[in-house]
């Protein structure tokens, strides 16, 4: 849900990783975009509520979003990936159509309200996801060249072992392509699991260098955590 409250901050010109999207090159915008990347169990999600309840008590319009909230497209997202297994090449293609509604028709016009758009992943973990299944980088950067640019990324990095025994404490059951079993990797689930979580890591560490995310220490306690990412994302509201 998008507040009301805002800040006003200077106007700017859209940024894009890419190409971008020409018939918006000229818009200019106010708001900001803070992006926290990391795996499910890293405690994402649950950071972005207590920030959300932070800037909105602070005066800020926030909007929340993340993967698979396309109006469009979610439903056909969660349908195709009952049909198992899903080409590595469909996915990201059905993962970049997501993408591009939700950028066009939920986060652009947040940021033209001077909202801040919070968003529970972004295109780093799609990008992870497909290089690891094989995908040159090149192609899916190219494919997200339209996707704006962030203004902060976080990336909560959580040790494998730790990260399996947090997500088998809430549920009983792996997710198929969050533990990477569509990838062959082990007969073993939880090999399968770590594995696949060290080839991402891996990846983000690489994307790290690249496009400036910066890591945050996920194996810390919840309060720990909180207060680093808030202070971070304080200092950068403060500067501007």
């Amino acid at each position: 849900m998008v507040s009301r409250r805002t800040r006003k901050a200077p106007a700017r010109p859209l940024e894009f990783y890419g190409e971008g999207i020409p018939y918006l090159k000229d818009l200019d915008i106010r708001g900001r975009l803070i992006v926290i990347e990391g795996p499910d169990g890293s405690g994402r999600s649950t950071q972005i509520d207590m920030i959300i309840s932070k800037l909105e008590a602070d005066g800020h319009g926030v909007l929340n979003t993340g993967l698979k909230r396309s109006d469009l497209i979610k439903e056909g997202i969660l349908q195709a990936k009952q049909m198992l297994p899903l080409g590595k090449r469909t996915l990201a293609l059905f993962y970049a159509a997501d993408f591009a509604d939700q950028l066009e028709h939920k986060i652009i016009p947040a940021l033209e309200a001077g909202e801040i758009v919070l968003a529970d992943r972004y295109i780093f973990t799609l990008i992870a996801r497909s290089t690891v299944r094989g995908i040159r980088t090149k192609w899916s950067e190219d494919l997200f060249g339209f996707a704006l640019k962030a203004d902060l990324v976080f990336y909560l990095d959580v040790d494998p072992n730790e990260l399996f025994h947090r997500v088998v404490q809430k549920s009983p059951s792996l997710d198929y392509y969050e533990s990477g079993a569509d990838m062959d990797l082990s007969d073993d689930l939880f090999s399968t699991f770590i594995t696949y979580q060290q080839r991402m890591a891996r990846e983000f560490a690489t994307l790290a260098k690249k496009y400036g995310l910066v890591r945050i220490d996920g194996n810390r306690s919840i309060p720990e955590v909180h207060i680093d990412l808030q202070q971070r994302i304080d200092r950068y509201l403060a500067s501007i």
